[in-house]
């Protein structure tokens, strides 16, 4: 879809040629574009973005000046997308703790499509770290459209499913969705609402949203007004010191409060934004430091129990020591791993070995069907054992196989030693599904109960949508470890960097609460406590009942194997959303567990939150609403007794729901795994030539079964010239206009 994408767009800036705007001198002339700019372009989105939908090439023109130019013959296939001027943008940005939620307000025009033609308009949204979209509304003159997260039980209400395209994630960070029929000229409000993380690092969050505009959505006219709008606000929570570090915009000040800081910016321009908004800050402290936030329930919350909100901050203290590391890299290297999700890894593998400390130990697993190791036991990481095991991941890192996980991760559990001097780990990188998965969470559970001072810890990653993203988060939760993904393939080298990097650089392990004796409840979410690292925050939530402590004492063991303690203050707070905030964590975590434990009471809670917060999850759908906003019409004032002045009435609003495409990762795809489909794989559509033979060979096999060889042979032999004649006709025009099947073949392969 990605590769169309693209195609669809440089096919359609070059149909938007045909455009013309007039002798007027207040129309800017296109810019000549330089060689280097050519090679830097990306039709990729890279801020939100609308699209005109073209399948008929002779619509296109300007709808106040038409140019009558000559009539364009054929269609686009692929339609071709036009990227439709924009008039206005604004960006609002709220972040909290590690999470930052985004408004983007714009307005775009149809200045491609004749007045009196219409085609449809797509929406692309991409976003920043982790992003998951909340919710589009659009406005049109006499319609409107939002998306809404329902339950299954409401998918009924629907009158229609939507095509994949119209509502779907183009690539993991970019959402697109389409509205229909739109009018030639129209002014299009849109409205998108997204959440992302906040990228951490070296003690500063930073906060990244994609707003870099290219050159073919400013308008044309120099006189047109351009508007460009950003608000950002920043709350950290009661009592903790914020520092702006650095900016991309020219914001100004507009508020600053013990934990908060506001900023605005606004400005007619020339030009639309061409970077990202990106904004850095701080919290002063240098040591491991965190707090406790409370607050009520909503009220049409299912669970009315009080929330809390723990979160935990490394600092920005450089020298600090992290653990010794025993680490096991088990790769899986089977079929679907092949070209370059193989490749990929086994250059990321080769970064993470080069980063290993010299007093580290370490081993590799290639899996398949089979597995192979590098050694039979733990090798220290001097610089010889690093370059042997290099040669060794390019010489057996050879695609091909099945996919077996629980053999080579039941090995690497019994290679760890179990001194506390190293921290064992266990680094698991897979793009498949297996039927034990269940089985193999199970068996880890039981290798954690024992009396170990510091139990191995999983760091799992997936490739691709076909493994179960949710039994590897689970593997990595049972054991205190972290999990992380590359749903598109050319993310893997970063990710798995960026999970090794965490893995790498733990300062407290072995993580737990004390002081809550007076609770007669208490809920944490995840269970265990995840180790701390030095490369990211640790947000934890959960519910409680009771009188929570004043302050929450957590404890955990340091590097050198002292223990360590914190004190966190429990502070009751209001304008912070704790249950926005922390609702996509939470249906993350507690999809996992109702995958392991196939518990419906708890899909059902997922359901309720996912609808309450407008998260994305996998028992809920979106749909698309479109309202037909109601006429104002006057009542006669002949059916009035008194003479007044005439009554407006506004016609009842009617509303249409289209179900979208599922959105959510899904629980893996066994069967593609034991087919060895690669990660990001599409399913190729058929030529017509082999759509015509496939029909043609139905059609034998029909007449075949009605008819065998034999009889069809006696038959013939006492036929007349005539008849014979009448039947080579007849089988001519079969053979020229298809038969029944072939035309629904034909449709369904070329969509209608």
């Amino acid at each position: 879809m990605e590769g169309e994408f693209v195609k669809s767009v440089e096919d359609g800036v070059h149909l938007a040629k045909r455009i013309y705007f007039g002798k007027d001198r207040a129309v800017a002339p296109p810019k000549p574009m330089t060689a280097m700019e050519k090679a830097s372009l990306s039709y990729l989105p890279e801020s939100p973005m609308l699209y005109a939908v073209i399948g008929d090439p002779a619509i296109v023109d300007n709808p106040d000046i038409p140019s009558y130019q000559p009539h364009v013959h054929g269609r686009c296939d692929p339609p071709a997308l036009i990227p439709l001027q924009m008039n206005g943008i604004s960006l609002e940005a709220d972040c909290y703790l590690d999470t930052a939620f985004i408004t983007v307000t714009g307005s775009w025009r149809v200045h491609c499509v004749m007045g009196s033609r219409s085609c449809d308009c797509r929406i692309a949204v991409p976003m920043g770290e982790q992003g998951s979209i909340l919710g589009v509304e659009v406005e049109l003159p006499r319609k409107s459209y939002s998306t809404k997260i329902v339950t299954l039980d409401d998918e009924s209400e629907t009158e229609k499913v939507a095509k994949i395209e119209d509502g779907c994630f183009l690539k993991p960070h970019i959402f697109t969705l389409s509205i229909p029929q739109v009018d030639g000229g129209t002014n299009i409000s849109v409205t998108i609402r997204w959440s992302q993380k906040l990228l951490y690092c070296n003690g500063q969050l930073t906060l990244d949203v994609p707003f870099s505009f290219p050159d073919f959505v400013t308008p044309a006219g120099k006189k047109i007004s351009k508007k460009e709008k950003i608000q950002l606000n920043v709350n950290s929570g009661p009592g903790i010191e914020v520092i702006c570090k650095s900016t991309s915009h020219p914001l100004k000040e507009r508020q600053r409060q013990a934990g908060k800081l506001g900023f605005f910016y606004e400005s007619d321009v020339l030009n639309w934004s061409r970077a990202n908004f990106v904004f850095s800050y701080a919290v002063s402290s240098s040591h491991t430091y965190g707090n406790v936030l409370l607050q009520s329930p909503p009220p049409l919350d299912s669970d009315q129990r009080e929330m809390f909100c723990c979160s935990l901050f490394p600092g920005d203290q450089q020298c600090r020591k992290v653990f010794r590391k025993e680490v096991v890299f088990v790769v899986d290297i089977s079929g679907s791993m092949k070209g370059k999700p193989i490749e990929d890894t086994k250059q990321a593998l080769c970064t993470a070995l080069s980063k290993l400390d010299s007093e580290d130990l370490f081993n590799i697993i290639a899996f398949n069907s089979e597995k192979y190791l590098f050694s039979s036991s733990l090798e220290l990481a001097t610089k010889k054992s690093i370059e042997n095991a290099t040669q060794w991941i390019g010489t057996n890192f050879i695609a091909g196989g099945g996919t077996n996980i629980l053999n080579p991760l039941t090995q690497a559990m019994e290679m760890f030693s179990y001194t506390q001097q190293h921290i064992p780990i266990i680094f698991l990188v897979t793009d498949g599904a297996v039927e034990d998965e269940r089985h193999i969470c199970n068996v880890l559970k039981s290798h954690l109960m024992q009396k170990q001072m510091i139990c191995p810890r999983l760091y799992t990653f997936g490739i691709g949508l076909f493994c179960n993203h949710y039994f590897l988060r689970m593997l990595a939760v049972m054991s205190r470890g972290h999990y992380n993904a590359a749903y598109d393939v050319d993310s893997i080298e970063v990710r798995v960097e960026q999970l090794f990097s965490r893995a790498s650089s733990v300062i407290l392990a072995n993580i737990a609460f004390e002081n809550l004796d007076g609770l007669e409840e208490f809920e944490v979410i995840p269970t265990p406590v995840p180790d701390l690292s030095s490369k990211g925050p640790l947000v934890l939530s959960g519910r409680y009942r009771g009188v929570f402590p004043d302050t929450l004492k957590a404890k955990g063991v340091l590097a050198d194997l002292s223990n360590f303690s914190l004190d966190l203050k429990a502070i009751q707070t209001t304008d912070i959303p704790l249950d926005k905030v922390l609702a996509r964590q939470q249906i993350e975590l507690l999809t996992a567990q109702a995958w392991l434990t196939e518990n419906k009471d708890l899909e059902q809670k997922i359901a309720q939150t996912s609808v309450q917060n407008g998260v994305i999850s996998e028992y809920t759908q979106m749909i698309l609403i479109e309202t037909d906003k109601g006429k104002v019409v006057t009542e006669s004032t002949s059916k009035r007794k008194v003479s007044t002045a005439p009554k407006k009435i506004e016609e009842p609003k009617l509303q249409k729901k289209t179900l979208l495409q599922n959105l959510g990762a899904g629980f893996g795809n066994y069967s593609a795994t034991i087919e060895n489909i690669s990660p990001g794989t599409a399913e190729t559509k058929p030529e017509t030539a082999e759509i015509l033979a496939m029909a043609a060979s139905n059609c034998c096999g029909k007449m075949c079964d009605i008819c065998c060889c034999m009889c069809c042979i006696r038959t013939c032999s006492k036929m007349n010239d005539q008849c014979a004649i009448v039947l080579t006709q007849f089988l001519g025009s079969l053979a020229c206009l298809g038969c029944f099947s072939c035309c629904e073949l034909c449709c369904s392969g070329n969509d209608g």
